[in-house]
């Protein structure tokens, strides 16, 4: 469905080369340029993509579009009795109890035939938003104590990017550059092979031949997690900290020095990490980042926010330097995704609680076809080999044993 490239070989070995991520055989940056340049929105085109294996054409791309903005509603009283009712104080744990309790509005949820999947997978592709922002809003007023409550219905006309801004916002209102970077965010997270944590759990769970709801409601469980789908809110919190400690943001010794304070655990959280530096796969460049990077300077100008961009840009700059002398590294450290995705959302004054839901409405559509791939290519239950430590021993009888403690 999708490739990660980050080494290439040479004379017999492996050396690290600048990231490329390929979908479903297309260079995302091919792809991002491909409709960037026609000013029109893209995530449906590369959710087909993922789904479908082929690039749609426009009947194709427009039929698919209407298929989503008819699956674009939730149940009668699903808002008023599961959402506001029971308001969470995380999104994601929200957002996993609406995949669940769809269930139960299925006349035929245990069927896992390649056709049914595809309907169960589109629905929930097209009602993310929903759960998400409604859920948000939800929390915003019974939890963190807002003085008003909205619900924007979903407008069918819009894309999926639209739609957010749409919903979220008191009075609907976004310009058309924020909803273009948003949706450019969507795509860059919409899928990243099979081995990350919530895709891989989509195949496990999938190979069990478990629904999809339990299926889906398992990635956004594993996505939840801080390490996988919370790294933007760090970069965050760690440049609001790094704003406050630093007195010029331009003093390129100031800015050494805090990321120095990072590494050695005496600045932020004391982890010993700069957010948003290095990747798993990628070592001298993420795709994802430099595509980002390109928008980002645009939208700060459109924000009045240049020298917030500055600083970012300066600490991408210095980061890999810093890290080189502190840290004993066998690859090359770059700026991931979630090093300006953050700052794209912050931009787009979206809050904190939101950033990993968005994550996780983009990332569905990797999901559901990787969810597709598994029922057709699978028949066994995935069951990784483990290997116990511990040291054969004799029973011993409860009057023999003696306190542990």
């Amino acid at each position: 469905i999708s490739e990660i490239h980050a080494k290439d070989i040479k004379d017999g070995v492996e050396v690290p080369s600048q990231g490329k991520l390929y979908c479903r055989g297309y260079d995302i940056e091919d792809i991002v340029r491909g409709y960037n340049t026609k000013k029109r929105f893209g995530f449906e085109e590369v959710t087909y993509l993922l789904l479908f294996g082929e690039l749609p054409s426009q009947e194709d791309l427009d039929e698919f579009c209407s298929v989503l903005a008819g699956y674009r509603s939730l149940p009668t009283s699903f808002v008023r009795d599961l959402i506001m009712k029971a308001p969470s104080e995380n999104v994601m744990n929200s957002m996993a109890r609406s995949v669940l309790t769809m269930y139960s509005y299925d006349n035929n949820p245990e069927d896992t035939s390649i056709p049914n999947v595809l309907r169960q997978c589109l629905q929930l592709i097209a009602v993310f938003p929903l759960f998400a922002v409604y859920g948000h809003q939800a929390f915003d007023y019974y939890i963190d104590g807002s003085r008003s409550f909205f619900i924007h219905e979903p407008d069918p006309n819009l894309s999926t990017a639209e739609n957010i801004l749409h919903m979220l916002r008191p009075d609907s209102k976004y310009t058309e550059m924020e909803a273009h970077i948003l949706d450019v965010a969507l795509i860059l997270h919409a899928e990243h092979g099979g081995g990350n944590n919530s895709t891989f759990t989509t195949h496990v769970v999938t190979s069990s031949g478990s629904d999809t709801y339990s299926t889906i409601a398992a990635a956004l469980s594993s996505l939840k997690g801080p390490k996988h789908g919370g790294a933007n809110i760090k970069v965050i919190e760690m440049f609001e900290d790094m704003k406050k400690t630093i007195r010029d943001w331009s003093d390129e010794e100031e800015v050494r020095k805090y990321l120095s304070d990072l590494l050695n655990k005496k600045a932020f959280d004391k982890a010993g990490l700069i957010y948003g530096m290095g990747h798993a796969v990628y070592s001298l460049s993420d795709p994802r980042a430099n595509i980002l990077k390109s928008l980002v300077e645009e939208l700060s100008v459109e924000k009045g926010m240049e020298e917030e961009f500055q600083l970012y840009s300066l600490v991408e700059r210095l980061a890999p330097e810093v890290i080189a002398e502190e840290r004993r590294i066998y690859k090359g450290v770059s700026a991931n995704v979630d090093f300006y995705s953050g700052f794209v959302y912050h931009m787009l004054d979206l809050p904190l609680e939101l950033f990993t839901p968005i994550f996780a409405i983009a990332r569905i559509s990797g999901w559901s076809a990787h969810r597709v791939e598994e029922l057709i290519n699978g028949g066994k239950i995935i069951r990784p080999a483990y290997v116990s430590v511990a040291k054969r021993r004799d029973y011993v009888p409860l009057s023999e044993r003696k306190r542990n403690m």
